[in-house]
């Protein structure tokens, strides 16, 4: 009888919630180092939220700033420096398509998209930056081959990316203010 063992591809929805538990629990533990971060202000939520969007495939932990500095700054104004800068961050995928440089593993995935983009393209575009997930660098890629209109692109990208920023800098003010209360602080 063959041995039964998960693919790696098993793992990785596991790893990402312990990765989640991980990180919720160091901004607990860390949430007073985490205000000193505040220094930066605005300014850092922007340039975290750039270069953690500007990696191509690879996943960076932005949300986590976001969601952390929701606590110490005003989260409505972290939802919008961060939106901007996922959005603008975003555009690495959009040039690697059209710049046909773009490797894809995942091809079923990306031919997928690509239709989706063709038939809805600004609304995929929307749909796939409101809810985190992992597919949508492969739709910055696809948009970039299509050579989908630059300025459409980065509407529809800044208006999700800023819904899911701000929606998680006020989850994080919400979780600081329990976790302070929790703890008597």
């Amino acid at each position: 009888m063959p041995e039964l063992a998960p693919s790696k591809k098993g793992y990785r929805p596991l790893l990402a919630v312990v990765l989640a538990v991980v990180i919720t629990l160091a901004i607990a533990l860390f949430r007073h180092e985490l205000a000193r971060f505040s220094r930066y202000g605005y300014p850092g939520v922007f340039i975290v939220s750039l270069l953690g969007n500007a990696t191509v495939i690879l996943p960076a932990p932005s949300l986590a700033v976001v969601f952390g500095m929701g606590g110490v700054l005003n989260p409505l104004l972290v939802g919008l420096v961060a939106g901007v800068g996922e959005a603008l961050g975003e555009l690495t995928g959009y040039l690697a398509g059209y710049g046909g440089r773009a490797v894809i593993e995942d091809r079923e995935m990306y031919s997928r998209l690509e239709g989706w983009m063709r038939r809805r393209g600004s609304a995929t575009i929307f749909v796939l930056s409101v809810i985190p997930n992992p597919i949508f660098d492969l739709a910055g890629i696809a948009a970039g081959v299509l050579r989908f209109p630059l300025q459409r692109f980065l509407l529809s990208c800044w208006v999700g990316k800023t819904l899911k920023t701000t929606a998680f800098a006020f989850a994080g003010a919400q979780f600081i203010n329990v976790i302070e209360r929790f703890l008597g602080g």
